[in-house]
């Protein structure tokens, strides 16, 4: 399954980067780089998920792309010179 979520990375004092979202307060996880800490969202998703799942929990609607063989969906931030 394909997943969109919003995610919020925040730089920490002491190096790194702590990663939430707002639409899953549960999804919490870190890096030392932005990349290290993307990698990491996957396995913090796959908590996210299991742990709705066992609660018998939905995740929200609008978090998952029906179509996901003949779409993609990317969100990024880009900052210019």
């Amino acid at each position: 399954m394909l997943y969109k979520v919003p995610l919020l990375l925040s730089p920490q004092l002491e190096g790194g980067f702590t990663v939430t979202s707002p639409l899953l307060p549960e999804l919490v996880t870190e890096g030392n780089t932005v990349e290290e800490a993307l990698i990491n969202v996957r396995d913090a998703l796959a908590a996210v998920i299991e742990a709705y799942e066992d609660l018998g929990r939905s995740l929200p609607a609008n978090m998952k792309i029906i179509d996901a063989d003949n779409s993609l969906w990317l969100e990024t931030l880009i900052t210019a010179p």
